[in-house]
């Protein structure tokens, strides 16, 4: 990043970035804390990452407060004005994760209820994918590396495959045995707020390519989520119950 001639500038570059950072560290452990919660049914580790959500709201408020004042009394432009308004459409991305994360974890204790299904190991893996792509989205970030974040926006579609995968696995779960029904419907919103959480990875990773070539990215984003064409049946499940 370069100096300007107004040190205060800087000052406002440099504290914009510090509190995308924070923002998107606690967005990160969020995350981590919901599925760690789902996985071991810790209805107070659930509880505690529910409660953490408001304070990365107060920091999107805060970014946007920031933002506002650059805009009206720096009147920022080329690079600069990118700079500010890529750090505004990060963090209302990473606000949308950090309540992604408090969604899965208001689950646990309907899930604590019910017995647990083989599909369940699932989640933490895709969990882990997602919280690795925010991870690398926010270096990408502060490196203001495009090739990086090109990498975690085609890394999406690992986690969007997973996703289709464990949908048709509930489903069958589901057909095969409708006590199941209750455990899989929670584990399938959950599993699809992770999916999502991946989305917004992604978005991240437009915007820093943006910020960096001035340009959007001219590939269609790949997608790897099938789960809308899934057809199952009775038969299909108790084939695979078979299998």
């Amino acid at each position: 990043m370069t100096e300007h001639i107004v040190k205060s500038y800087d000052t406002d570059l440099a504290h914009l970035n510090d509190l995308i950072a924070r923002m998107g560290g606690l967005a990160e452990k969020q995350l981590a804390d919901a599925v760690q919660s789902v996985f071991k049914r810790d209805a107070d580790l659930a509880l505690r990452t529910v409660e953490s959500d408001p304070r990365i709201d107060e920091l999107e408020l805060e970014i946007d407060a920031l933002v506002v004042r650059m805009l009206a009394l720096r009147q920022p432009m080329a690079d600069d004005l990118r700079e500010v308004i890529a750090a505004l459409k990060i963090s209302s991305d990473l606000e949308r994760v950090g309540d992604y994360a408090a969604n899965i974890a208001k689950r646990v204790k309907a899930l604590s209820l019910v017995p647990l299904v083989k599909p369940a190991h699932v989640i933490p893996r895709m969990g882990t994918l997602a919280q690795a792509q925010i991870r690398r989205v926010l270096d990408a970030y502060a490196e203001r590396n495009a090739e990086k974040a090109v990498e975690v926006r085609n890394a999406d579609e690992e986690v969007d495959e997973m996703y289709t995968s464990l949908f048709r696995e509930l489903l069958t779960y589901m057909m095969e045995d409708p006590r199941h029904i209750s455990a899989c419907t929670h584990l399938l919103f959950v599993a699809k707020n992770i999916e999502r959480i991946g989305d917004h990875a992604t978005n991240i990773a437009e915007y820093v390519y943006f910020l960096v070539h001035g340009t959007p990215l001219a590939e269609e984003r790949p997608k790897g989520d099938n789960s809308a064409t899934v057809v199952s049946s009775p038969e299909a499940a108790r084939k695979q119950g078979n299998a």
